[in-house]
């Protein structure tokens, strides 16, 4: 991970300290199963300086989880909410076979990804057998006893993040 992306957390994590506050619509994840993770810092930055709710209200996985980094005043799931977690990788293209990707682990990311948590979500995450290759999945009454029950259950909300 470069020094970009860690100047990109930096910010992120000072709108979050000292960000004012200029809205108060909702946003809606629905179905996000991931990405870069500087694009979801970028995307979030403008959430954390402001009122806006954001509904988890189905899967929102590995990168997506970046969204834990916003004041758990602003979260809210329901009962569809899905976090996935695994360790951060690069894809690199096989020295065998171009046509074949290799996952590496990147540790550095990893650790960035896990920073952006709440302590209960690292707890759970570390109670899970920690950020590995593969997928763990925080649902249900684990995921309400972290963040919040949406109170409105409706689809009235202003728009979709993805």
């Amino acid at each position: 991970m470069g020094k970009d992306l860690r100047m990109r957390v930096l910010l992120m994590g000072l709108l979050l300290v000292f960000g004012l506050t200029t809205s108060a619509s909702a946003l809606e994840i629905t179905q996000d199963i991931g990405g870069r993770i500087g694009t979801y810092i970028e995307k979030y930055a403008s959430v954390a300086t402001s009122n806006e709710t954001v509904r988890i209200d189905g899967p929102c996985l590995s990168a997506c989880t970046i969204a834990l980094g916003l004041r758990l005043s602003q979260l809210c799931v329901t009962p569809k909410a899905v976090l996935g977690f695994h360790a951060a990788y690069d894809m690199y293209a096989s020295l065998d076979n171009p046509n074949k990707s290799v996952q590496v682990t990147n540790h550095e990311a990893t650790d960035l990804l896990l920073s952006t948590y709440p302590t209960a979500v690292k707890r759970w995450i570390q109670t899970h057998g920690g950020l590995t290759r593969k997928m763990i999945y925080l649902r249900g009454k684990q995921l309400e006893a972290i963040i919040p029950r949406c109170a409105d259950q409706s689809n009235t909300f202003a728009h979709s993040l993805y």
